[in-house]
């Protein structure tokens, strides 16, 4: 059974999609058959891999709204041969307000990824930068969060507020969601602030934060705009090789290392 991960935090520019992509691909590069899912409605994670959000014509948004087969939309990185993605668009927007008397909405997303659990080791969804129903659907099917902190002055600002949300998802909704970990992400190692807020969120919160940091890196904000994860734009970078660490930690610490 794959294990399905949301990156998620409300607050904008924490490098949450950055981190969706490049964890999805540099698991894929690990040879873990790895699917991404865009549930944000800005589809940067679909752009972000290559392809026009403007041409998606099917995307989770029907999977959770109409009870499309996600297995039917589906599509195949063309670059990495063990990532898949199923795409948003911006008709996502829309699905919140649809979705209100449905029953069981917050259960949606999980019913639309579980026939996908055997395919996959790993399923990454992208969170869309809010807590609105989509997210809580997110988390409602995810076995854990990853949340990207910036590594910046208002770090903490509404981290508190996440992690109320998820302990009420964990009360009412699933109870075995856990932390997965909190990556500290936009490191820039010349920035007293930087190695203050990296100190202080390793004294918070501990066994919590990764022991990968991302740091702040060039090619890794350039690499959307070539529609590539930033090990295919650029594999030696420090953005890339950081990810590739990431992917490794994430894959030992859920014993999945398969021997490759």
């Amino acid at each position: 059974m794959g294990k399905i991960i949301a990156v998620a935090n409300q607050k904008g520019g924490v490098g949450k999609t950055t981190t969706a992509i490049n964890l999805a691909a540099s698991l894929a590069a690990l040879e873990y058959r790895t699917l991404l899912v865009d549930a944000d409605p800005q589809a940067n994670a679909t752009s972000g891999l290559g392809f026009d959000p403007a041409s998606i014509t099917s995307s989770i948004y029907e999977c959770m709204v109409e009870d499309l087969n996600p297995e039917d939309i589906i599509l195949q990185s063309p670059n990495i041969e063990f990532l898949d993605l199923i795409p948003s668009h911006i008709d996502l927007v829309g699905a919140e307000v649809e979705m209100i008397n449905l029953d069981n909405r917050e259960e949606k997303m999980r019913e639309a990824l579980k026939p996908l659990r055997e395919k996959y080791d790993f399923i990454i969804i992208d969170c869309s930068p809010s807590l609105g129903l989509i997210t809580v659907n997110s988390l409602t099917a995810a076995d854990s969060v990853v949340i990207p902190v910036q590594c910046e002055y208002f770090a903490l600002e509404g981290l508190g507020k996440l992690l109320n949300t998820i302990k009420i998802i964990q009360s009412r909704l699933n109870t075995e969601l856990a932390i997965e970990g909190i990556l500290l992400t936009m490191y820039d190692v010349r920035l007293r602030l930087s190695n203050q807020v990296v100190e202080e969120v390793k004294t918070h919160f501990q066994q919590m934060v990764f022991d990968t940091i991302i740091p702040r890196n060039v090619k890794l904000s350039e690499s959307p705009s070539f529609g590539l994860p930033a090990i295919l734009h650029d594999a030696e970078s420090k953005g890339a090789l950081s990810y590739l660490n990431l992917a490794r930690e994430i894959a030992e610490k859920n014993s999945v290392a398969l021997e490759k």
